[in-house]
């Protein structure tokens, strides 16, 4: 079982790295980016951040899905996900479908969109709607780690 603890050590880590990332950018980075006066810094920074960060992401969300599916495999749960007492795991699923999608295909998509210059007004109200998407999928990933923290210590946020 040595194998599974490597897996769960690994799965965890890259969630940890993963939504503490978009932690960062929903909480701290997209606010500043925000509040700069002059658009082209606020294109720089965001792009700064986004090509430091985006790699870590595909990564982390790539190791997530090796890990999980691995401990899945070894430990035969398959049978869980027709459970409605795991949720959780489908919620799981869920989650890192949307950030890849999001990582390999919309945001390069976005990236080259965003290198097209435009008036300030749109640039804003493409920013408001990234931060409000952030936030949603924030919300959505923390609940989704509460749950199956709390599941798969056998504990179930359902009656």
């Amino acid at each position: 079982m040595n194998d599974v603890a490597i897996a769960r050590a690994i799965h965890v880590i890259c969630v940890v790295i993963w939504i503490g990332g978009v932690a960062m950018v929903t909480t701290v980075i997209l606010p500043m980016v925000r509040r700069f006066d002059v658009p082209e810094k606020r294109l720089a920074l965001l792009e700064a951040v986004e090509r430091r960060f985006v790699w870590q992401a595909r990564i982390a969300t790539l190791l997530v899905a090796a890990s999980g599916f691995y401990m899945v495999e070894r430990l035969q749960l398959w049978d869980r996900f027709h459970s409605a007492q795991f949720w959780w795991m489908h919620a799981m699923v869920l989650i890192w479908l949307i950030f890849t999608v999001i990582l390999f295909a919309a945001e390069p998509l976005v990236m080259r969109r965003r290198a097209r210059p435009g008036p300030p007004i749109a640039a804003e109200v493409k920013l408001s709607r990234m931060q409000r998407l952030h936030w949603v999928l924030l919300i959505l990933s923390v609940i989704t780690v509460l749950a199956a923290v709390a599941g798969s210590q056998g504990m179930s946020l359902l009656p």
